[in-house]
């Protein structure tokens, strides 16, 4: 056997497929999908987050821009601007640093909130499990799902500040 065709036999072990030994049947379990960033965008605290991040935006933009401009000179950049490279990378990488853990801290009442709701819904509605559609769909983990499969509507009315 060679890689290309082990690579499959590999993920059906992983997941648990490639027993030969038969297992009880437990029923039909409801798969359902939700948008999380769409739940996460309409808590309320999003609109600081949202604030936050232009003012992020609006700080590091012109530093990336002029950084870039020294780079794009390669060898012929002078030593003071080899200098102002160093700067640069260090002032952003810092205040890109402390804009995350500030944007992590706003978020996490958002996502807290989020979950709670997620899961109160997929209970109240007896779903096993509940799969974040933005990873699912790009990731091919899932290629169909119909729109019955979608509570991100619902969650959303079930989220609570």
């Amino acid at each position: 056997m060679n890689v290309k065709t082990l690579a499959p036999l590999a993920v059906v072990a992983a997941l648990g497929f490639g027993s030969l030994v038969p297992h009880a049947q437990t029923g039909a379990q409801k798969i359902g999908f939700v948008n999380v960033t769409e739940v996460i965008k309409a808590h309320p605290s999003n609109t600081s987050i949202t604030a936050l991040q232009a003012k992020e935006k609006a700080e590091l933009d012109p530093m990336v821009a002029q950084l870039k401009s020294i780079q794009a000179k390669g060898v012929g950049a002078s030593a003071a601007e080899k200098d102002q490279v160093t700067q640069l990378t260090t002032t952003i990488q810092s205040k890109d640093k402390d804009y995350s853990e500030q944007i992590q801290k706003l978020a996490a009442p958002a996502i807290a909130a989020a979950d709670v709701a997620i899961s109160s819904t997929a209970k109240a509605q007896g779903f096993s499990i509940i799969m974040d559609r933005g990873i699912a769909a790009p990731s091919g983990l899932v290629v169909y799902a119909d729109a019955s499969t979608d509570l991100t509507a619902t969650v959303i009315k079930n989220l609570k500040p």
